[in-house]
């Protein structure tokens, strides 16, 4: 199935032909019938109904698949769920099948799940039988909905599909973006040390050209030692954004500190027995390292 066609229909939930009594509406005119399984995604898409949603123990769902989220366990994530805790789930998950017997794969709402862990009680969830990349697809496309993730974590998020061998097509789809938006990001991650974005966090406001110009400098310094030693100065609940803007900084001063100054040489005068100057003698300090 294409991937655009995937994308297009994902969310595309009508309700059912039927009142709220029971008595059915009039038949709409049948749409023409879509070949393979773009059809069969449809109409199990069309079934997304108040009455498809299930209440589900969070201990059955299985949080795996790829992580589109750097941060799962922080602030925000009480604050949703005492919102939870006040008002109840307002917007459901989305959950599969799983292969093993009444067990679901998390397809997007980790951050609603891993806040209803905190609450207790059962999750709100659709459940849908989604293939890999239909999956990916809702993944990315119902996060970019509901909050939108920042650069660091698209081009992490890019990685990580990229390396689990998804097509190009359906990175594009789940996450908006055309293949040149798909490679700016993919040039900023290779260039970063591993483990350093997990040290800074998501950075939200933080885009491709300060990433990029960080990227840059893992040539001259040694990025991670340096984030750890300014991050260790700030405190805990320092936002993100922030904790990057130190670590840039710090890391730019240490470039700039490892400059050598330009090579002078030795230079000497050299006086006869009677204390004349009889010259100079200038000695490069490459000719005696």
């Amino acid at each position: 199935m294409g991937a655009s066609l995937m994308a297009r229909n994902i969310f595309n939930q009508p309700p059912r032909n039927e009142t709220e009594s029971g008595t059915p509406s009039p038949t709409p005119p049948k749409a023409a019938k879509l070949p393979g399984s773009v059809g069969g995604l449809r109409d199990s898409l069309r079934e997304i109904t108040a009455n498809s949603i299930r209440d589900i123990e969070p201990d059955q769902i299985d949080m795996d698949g790829l992580r589109d989220r750097l941060v799962l366990e922080d602030s925000s994530i009480d604050e949703l769920a005492e919102s939870i805790r006040k008002h109840g789930q307002q917007v459901p998950i989305m959950v599969r099948p799983s292969a093993q017997p009444d067990r679901y794969r998390i397809i997007y709402g980790r951050r609603r799940l891993a806040a209803i862990r905190k609450v207790g009680g059962t999750v709100k969830a659709i459940v849908r039988t989604l293939d890999d990349d239909a999956s990916l697809i809702a993944q990315g496309q119902e996060n970019n909905l509901r909050l939108d993730p920042s650069f660091i974590e698209k081009s992490l998020f890019i990685k990580e599909m990229q390396e689990s061998g998804y097509k190009p097509g359906v990175i594009q789809d789940a996450l908006g973006l055309t293949r040149q938006g798909v490679s700016n990001h993919r040039v900023v991650i290779e260039q970063l040390p591993d483990g350093l974005v997990q040290l800074i966090g998501p950075a939200h406001g933080i885009g491709r050209r300060q990433w990029g110009d960080l990227a840059a400098l893992s040539v001259k310094v040694d990025l991670v030692d340096i984030a750890k030693e300014a991050l260790a100065a700030l405190p805990d609940d320092t936002p993100s954004s922030e904790k990057f803007q130190a670590v840039y900084s710090a890391c730019s001063s240490k470039t700039r500190s490892d400059k050598k100054p330009p090579n002078r040489g030795l230079t000497s005068v050299i006086n006869d027995e009677n204390g004349s100057s009889l010259g100079t003698l200038t000695i490069d300090e490459k000719a005696i390292a």
